[in-house]
């Protein structure tokens, strides 16, 4: 019996996924790559000439119970204006994570990582607009481009800031904030984020 109900759970949680896959194809500016996986339902916001991009066999994780830290909500990716890209490269796997292009560009390499409650965004929202700042509120700030390089793994609850690169196979801590360039096949944590070891030393 318990067998059963397994199997069962299984072709549920296929069928949930393809059909996710299908629905989110409709979506304009989505463009996936062959076998992305949706686990659950992401949110999706694109501007009419913005681009959301995601490559072959990636696996794109909006579902609490199967994964192993609790993960505050749904993967997010939100586009804001004509022009603004996300680019997911192929076989890369995000967990309840949230992207947001203002007007600039988020690009994330091949086979990275990026574990539950990260925030990557290349805009800040708001000027600092200390010459009037009782107009602040209604600034949108400006942006700059996030670039991610293949084989990066972000730890949980990790926050990147607009204009930082992050090099092939760096590992970033959990927890981290990440306001600088990181250089590749080093282990950077702490707020912010700073070379903790690399591939010579560990």
């Amino acid at each position: 019996m318990q067998q059963l109900i397994e199997r069962s759970r299984g072709i549920w949680v296929r069928f949930c996924r393809i059909a996710n896959a299908i629905a989110l194809r409709r979506i304009q500016g989505l463009h996936l790559g062959e076998r992305v996986v949706f686990d659950g339902f992401p949110i999706i916001e694109i501007a009419s000439g913005g681009h959301v991009t995601i490559g072959n066999n990636c696996f794109i994780n909006s579902v609490n119970k199967r994964y192993h830290v609790s993960m505050f909500a749904p993967v997010k990716l939100m586009v804001d204006l004509p022009g603004a890209a996300i680019t997911i490269g192929e076989q890369t796997r995000i967990h309840g994570s949230c992207l947001h292009a203002y007007s600039s560009s988020i690009n994330i390499g091949r086979r990275c990582l990026i574990a539950g409650n990260c925030q990557i965004f290349d805009g800040n929202g708001h000027d600092l607009c200390f010459s009037n700042v009782a107009d602040r509120i209604n600034t949108k700030g400006g942006s700059k481009p996030v670039v991610i390089e293949d084989d990066v793994w972000i730890g949980t609850n990790t926050i990147i800031l607009p204009g930082v690169s992050i090099g092939r196979g760096s590992v970033i801590g959990a927890g981290s904030v990440v306001t600088k360039d990181i250089p590749p096949m080093v282990v950077a944590a702490g707020n912010p984020a700073r070379v903790v070891s690399s591939s010579k030393n560990v």
